[in-house]
């Protein structure tokens, strides 16, 4: 019930089930502990996408975030320098990058740079800073300052929440600083988005829409969200589509 998104009182699961309200609250305060769901008085409530654990989004929809990566490798160059924020999808799209292009990847994303590590073809950096295990690698002030030797002519960044009014959001604060500082230091950034993150918004701030230049959505997307987030100033992409530049007419 959690996982469909639905609250859950403890008096309800527990006439359900029939057992015990305090085996209900038992079982609901091991999986908050888990990180799975914040326990609320009375019973318990699922956790934004966004807030839970790295280890839990990395399985989640990996054939949808496969097809989205798929698409973001038509925006490589030879040697480029490419920021690969922490990202299940970038996950995806660090296991799926060529060698042959001569590119310097950068990241702040432990499973990135696992990925890319001996990777023939490639040169890795490493940001440096305290791992946070909740977003999935390194963030706060150090990564931040790292982040300022860089130029790159791509960041991706992890999108916890977008729409055309607040742009990209970001559940964590230290996050959404070490995001607002690789865009500054890019020449163009792009966003690969599930749709249940489209039309949603975070609390902390890192870039507004209009900086968005390419924009990658599921091929599932309506052609009502298309047209409301393309703009002559963009690229929309269609993941899995044969021709997914056309995607959303501007």
């Amino acid at each position: 019930m959690l996982a469909r998104g639905e609250a859950v009182s403890a008096a309800k699961l527990a006439a359900r089930f029939s057992v015990s309200e305090d085996a209900i609250r038992r079982d609901l305060r091991k999986l908050a502990g888990e990180g799975l769901c914040e326990k609320v008085y009375g019973g318990a409530l699922p956790l934004d996408p966004a807030a839970q654990p790295f280890s839990v989004r990395a399985g989640e929809g990996r054939d949808r975030k496969d097809a989205l990566a798929r698409s973001a490798l038509s925006l490589l160059k030879p040697r480029d320098c490419v920021f690969l924020d922490v990202s299940s999808t970038n996950v995806a799209l660090a296991e799926m990058l060529p060698t042959d292009l001569e590119l310097t990847i950068v990241t702040n994303s432990i499973p990135v740079a696992m990925t890319l590590m001996g990777r023939p073809g490639l040169k890795l950096f490493m940001l440096g800073g305290p791992v946070n295990s909740q977003v999935g690698g390194t963030i706060g002030a150090g990564t931040v300052a790292e982040l300022q030797n860089y130029h790159f002519d791509m960041a991706f960044l992890g999108t916890c929440a977008l729409c055309r009014k607040a742009g990209v959001s970001a559940f964590d604060s230290e996050d959404a600083e070490v995001k607002r500082a690789a865009t500054r230091g890019s020449s163009r950034v792009a966003v690969l988005v599930a749709e249940e993150k489209l039309g949603t918004h975070q609390p902390h701030k890192v870039v507004p829409f209009e900086r968005i230049d390419v924009l990658i959505f599921e091929d599932s997307t309506g052609d009502q969200t298309l047209r409301d987030y393309k703009t002559d100033a963009n690229e929309v992409f269609l993941a899995g589509g044969e021709n997914i530049r056309t995607a959303g007419p501007s």
